[in-house]
């Protein structure tokens, strides 16, 4: 059974993907990556706790709202029972725009399977697991990009310091 559907009015408290800005790894964003880099890069630490907190705020912005959507379902059905006997317009009006849901019944198990307005599954409901959060390609797309900026940024402030420590030897060959 394919679940698909627009509510228009019904959902203005969970964000909609396509309302939010699209995402750019700015100059300021990049420095600042490039200071934490810099920072880890002095105490020995890869991808400290400052740059994961920024990655994490960072993918939060192109994350859909995973937890409204969690939070819609279970307030509204207590088991798969309630899924598979739900009609196609209640689960349009549950989910909202531009979130798709689709209901699996076939084979052993039922599930939801909740798509955001990309055509990404970003989550998942089985009633034996539960919930599973996918990543979407933005997320994924927000986080090769930080970690690129970071891997570069920490690789030079290791040549820095690298280069200083050279220096500091003052000629010593310790080949000889």
């Amino acid at each position: 059974m394919d679940i698909t559907g627009i509510a228009k009015s019904h959902h203005a408290d969970i964000p909609k993907a396509s309302s939010r800005k699209e995402w750019k790894l700015s100059d300021s964003l990049r420095e600042q990556i490039a200071e934490y880099a810099r920072e880890d890069a002095a105490q020995g630490v890869y991808m400290g706790n400052k740059f994961l907190a920024l990655r994490k705020s960072e993918v939060a912005k192109v994350a859909p709202d995973r937890a409204a959507l969690m939070g819609k379902v279970s307030q509204e059905m207590a088991d798969m029972k309630t899924i598979r006997e739900a009609d196609r317009r209640w689960l349009c009006l549950l989910f909202g725009e531009p979130y798709e849901a689709k209901l699996q019944s076939e084979g052993t198990g039922s599930a939801v399977h909740v798509y955001d307005g990309n055509g990404d599954e970003v989550l998942t409901y089985t009633a034996g697991m539960g919930w599973h959060e996918k990543e979407s390609k933005a997320e994924t797309q927000v986080h090769g990009a930080l970690k690129a900026a970071y891997y570069d940024a920490f690789r030079a402030a290791r040549q820095e310091i690298n280069t200083g420590a050279v220096e500091m030897q003052g000629g010593f060959d310790a080949r000889a």
